[in-house]
């Protein structure tokens, strides 16, 4: 049972890394609205962190490397920083919690060590999921806020892109596959120390002084 938790906690962990690398890099945070004035349905702009491009109906793309960190809106400035470092502390739980897995080789085969690398693991991941609920939530919302401002023009306006909605995923994925591997770990804790706290039955030794037979001492009618 605590292999298969294993294994899904690793398995959801892996699926959250690769989600946490493809939003850092997808520029579909930020879409354009077609609402009001803005009905030029014919192409449509994207916003991201380290890019945006207007696709058009024609199948072409371009897109265009942003020239200053300085010149993104202050929640794409602090969104770009917070899914670095969550990428970064991804690769790294999930090679934490690889070495952690009971058929893996690296750690040996001592249990007592693989119990807090999974704990570590399983931390991480619940750490990068938070660190990428953060700034989607946050342009989330700052689109929304936007949308809703009558003080902002139509064109400038914005929907929830498809990274979002990815991101939303990829943090439930992170959380989920940390408390697994967490709670696998504090099994195994468990599990070791009331094997440990349970004494092995063992019989008493027989006394030497039982074991030997008194010597007999000869009667006299013996002697006769």
């Amino acid at each position: 049972m605590a292999a298969v938790l294993q294994y899904t906690g690793l398995l959801l962990g892996g699926l959250g890394v690769v989600g946490t690398v493809a939003v850092t890099i997808m520029p579909q945070w930020k879409v354009s609205a077609f609402i009001g004035s803005n009905i030029v349905v014919f192409e449509s702009l994207w916003e991201g962190l380290w890019m945006s491009c207007r696709s058009h109906t024609n199948l072409r793309l371009q897109c265009k490397v942003y020239d200053s960190l300085l010149a993104l809106p202050p929640d794409l400035q602090a969104a770009r920083g917070l899914m670095c470092a969550a990428s970064a502390l991804a690769v790294l739980a999930l090679l934490l919690a690889g070495l952690g897995v009971r058929c893996s080789r690296c750690a040996g085969d001592d249990g007592e060590a693989k119990g807090p690398v999974l704990l570590t693991a399983g931390v991480l991941f619940i750490i990068v999921g938070v660190a990428v609920l953060t700034p989607v939530s946050w342009v989330a919302s700052s689109i929304v806020t936007d949308f809703y401002n009558p003080t902002v023009d139509d064109g400038r306006k914005r929907e929830l892109g498809e990274a979002l909605y990815l991101g939303w995923v990829t943090a439930l994925l992170l959380v989920a596959g940390g408390a697994l591997l967490s709670c696998v770990s504090y099994m195994g804790v468990e599990g070791r120390r009331y094997r440990y706290s349970v004494p092995g039955h063992r019989t008493a030794p027989r006394s030497s002084a039982t074991d030997k037979k008194p010597l007999s001492v000869p009667s006299r009618s013996q002697y006769v």
